[in-house]
């Protein structure tokens, strides 16, 4: 499944317009929630180590992180869970563009090997969250530090076509976490009225703070994936909580 979501020059500037109008102390508890913005990898999709499986074939593919580095350079990977790969990659290559380009194409290999050797599965009751959501009549989009042909492959994997209003790679935004790009563009293509409206869930430090940097009315914190609750509340989670499926209950939707 591929999503055309290329972003065009002017929704750049709207984006930048609007981190820098955005205040993340203004939050409305009375405002209508119209946009969830949900993580993927540890979020709503269980990673169970694919991540760090997959660095671990790229590194030695590509020769990125040999001997004595690899250990340094997996506990980076552990540290920028949810940004964008090839940025990670960047770090990791000293500035060598070709290396880290090298790299995140490895990446993308390996990753896609493990999908479709040990298949890939959601957060158990993400996909219901996701119904629910939108039920209740907001948008919900997934954002995710992978590229647009892995994230359609988890997608595929999954069977989540339509699931979501939308989901966006950092290729479709712009730049990826921590910046504000990926939430605010879910935010313009939704047609949200304004970012106080708008709700942004992660497993990650980067997650909360892309959502803090948007102005984002709640920014929530998951255990299921990378971060630890301290870690999260630091970052400036407004909430931290087990699993996706207490968010309905958190936004104060009961029942089935």
């Amino acid at each position: 499944m591929t999503i055309d979501t290329d972003i065009s020059a002017d929704e750049l500037a709207e984006i930048d317009e609007l981190a820098e109008l955005a205040d993340p102390d203004d939050v409305d508890d009375e405002g209508e929630i119209e946009l969830i913005v949900l993580d993927m990898a540890g979020t709503t999709v269980a990673d169970d180590g694919v991540v760090e499986r997959a660095f671990a074939l790229a590194a030695e593919r590509s020769g990125i992180a040999r001997g004595d580095d690899f250990a340094e350079a997996l506990d980076y990977v552990r540290e920028t869970m949810g940004q964008s790969k090839i940025e990670v990659f960047r770090v990791l290559a000293n500035g060598d563009e070709d290396a880290a380009q090298q790299a995140n194409a490895e990446f993308e290999g390996a990753y896609a090997e493990l999908v479709a050797s040990e298949g890939v599965a959601e957060i158990p009751g993400a996909a219901r969250v996701i119904e629910r959501l939108r039920e209740a009549g907001a948008s919900v989009v997934l954002t995710t530090g992978f590229s647009p042909v892995t994230r359609d492959a988890i997608l595929d994997a999954l069977d989540w076509h339509g699931l979501a209003d939308l989901a966006l790679s950092p290729a479709d935004a712009g730049r990826g976490r921590p910046y504000p790009d990926l939430p605010l563009t879910a935010l313009l293509r939704t047609e949200t009225s304004a970012v106080e409206a708008m709700v942004v869930v992660g497993d990650t430090v980067s997650d909360v703070e892309s959502g803090v940097a948007a102005g984002a009315g709640l920014v929530v914190g998951v255990l299921t994936g990378a971060h630890d609750r301290d870690a999260l509340e630091a970052a400036g989670a407004d909430a931290v909580i087990e699993s996706i499926t207490e968010l309905p209950a958190l936004l104060g939707l009961h029942g089935e």
